[in-house]
Parts: structure tokens; sequence; C-alpha cells
């Protein structure tokens, strides 16, 4: 892993796996809309920057180029199938043995293992309608970019972030194959580490083909399964999160 493209590089979360890739000493190419670029100012003379939107398939042809990973924030903005558009570009003009990593949120599930309360599948149904009314974000634009890099053969990873807080990194989070299983009980996670994950999968072939959920390392459902316990009184029923926040 030599030189990483990160898709959606100015929102939190892209700033953050911006720091991680650099602190591994990556060659990095940020993609974000053009009057977000000043948020990357940080990183000046540290990265090149392609400016524009990041479903334009020639945007994402030139950001892509020559690099071996790929990290995409599938943030679900708009009414124009941003998420999809962006998750197919990807896919479209990687390199062809390039690693690819997204991110989005539980609500985005890869088979009948994924378990979601009534709680849940309602939060999803209203945000889902004031979406449309309001005409801002597409939350069924983020299932359709999860259908199409489920059914790729790229070497994908498609990481499911549960509810994101700020605060000092705690450490890699931890995963599980199937939404809805104990370990994730906790559904909370510091964005710095969501970052960390999506940086780490860059280089771990365990997670080709994979869509882990992930969840805070020392959260009390994380906790409680490292010591083969499950946690009792945990929520587990927060709102779907998209996984970034730009």
């Amino acid at each position: 892993m030599r030189k990483v493209c990160v898709i959606g590089a100015s929102g939190k979360l892209g700033r953050y796996m911006v720091r991680h890739a650099l602190d591994r000493g990556y060659e990095v190419v940020g993609v974000c809309r053009e009057r977000s670029v000043p948020k990357l100012a940080e990183f000046a003379d540290r990265i090149t920057v392609v400016p524009g939107p990041t479903n334009d398939r020639e945007v994402i042809r030139r950001a892509v180029a020559g690099c071996d990973g790929v990290l995409t924030v599938l943030a679900p903005w708009g009414v124009r199938q941003y998420s999809s558009g962006t998750a197919q570009a990807v896919l479209d003009h990687a390199e062809p043995d390039a690693r690819l990593v997204f991110s989005c949120g539980w609500h985005v599930a890869r088979d009948d293992g994924d378990r979601y309360s009534r709680t849940f599948r309602a939060t999803v149904r209203v945000v889902t309608l004031l979406a449309r009314l309001v005409r801002a974000v597409e939350i069924d634009d983020q299932l359709e970019a999860g259908r199409r890099i489920f059914a790729s053969d790229r070497r994908w990873t498609l990481v499911r972030g549960s509810d994101l807080e700020e605060g000092e990194s705690q450490g890699l989070p931890v995963w599980s194959r199937h939404v809805g299983d104990p370990v994730l009980e906790s559904n909370l996670t510091r964005r710095v580490d969501f970052a960390l994950f999506m940086v780490e999968a860059l280089t771990d072939d365990t997670l080709v083909r994979e869509a882990p959920a992930i969840v805070g390392c020392r959260t009390p459902s994380a906790l409680a399964h490292a010591q083969g316990r499950r946690s009792p009184g945990l929520p587990g029923d927060g709102a779907p999160s998209s996984g970034e926040n730009p």
C-alpha cells in the first residue's frame, strides 16, 4: 500500500482517514466538493486534492488513477443518486487490484442474518420519509450503493458504522458480520476509530468482501463480549448512522 485515495476527504470522517493514512506514510489523494476544499487546508502541502462532486465519474477516474487503495465515504446527500453514483464510479475506475473500502451505516443490510428492532426499522422509515420531503438526503440510495458493492467482484469492504461520537481514540473497533449481534449492542463508536478501522481494512485481507458492522472496543457490549458474557440493559436501538459527517 503506497498511494491511497480518500473520497469525501473534507468531512469529519474523511479528515480522520487522511491523518491515519499520512501517519502510515501513504501518498494521499483527497476528493471533495470544490466549496469544501478549504477544510483540507491543514494538509495543503501533504496531499493532492481533486475538487469536484464525488459522483462525477471523470473526477473519480482522475483521482483513483495509480492508487493501491480507495477509501470512500458513501454520503447520501441530495436527490441525484449521490451514494450509488459514487460507489459505481469507484468500482468502475479504480485500479484492477486496488483495495476498495466504503463506509455506511448499520441500516445497509448484507443478508438475512442482520436483525433490526422495530424501533430501528421505524426510525429508518421516518428518516427516509422526512428526507424525501425536504429533498436533502437519499437513504434508499445508500441501500442501492450497498447492493452494487455486494454484487461486485472487486476487492471491496463495506464498513457499517454505529452511532458516532467525538473524542480521543480508544483503539481499533470490534466488528461482527451481522447487525443485531450482542457485541454491537452499545451502538457507539468514536469517529476517529471508525476512520482507523477503514484505513486498517486496506491491508487486512480477512475483510475482503466482508461488510463488518463495528462498535467501539471499549463500549460496555464490546467489553462484555470480550469477557464472554452479554451486557444487560444496553439499548442497541440507535438511529441509523450514515457512517460519515461532512
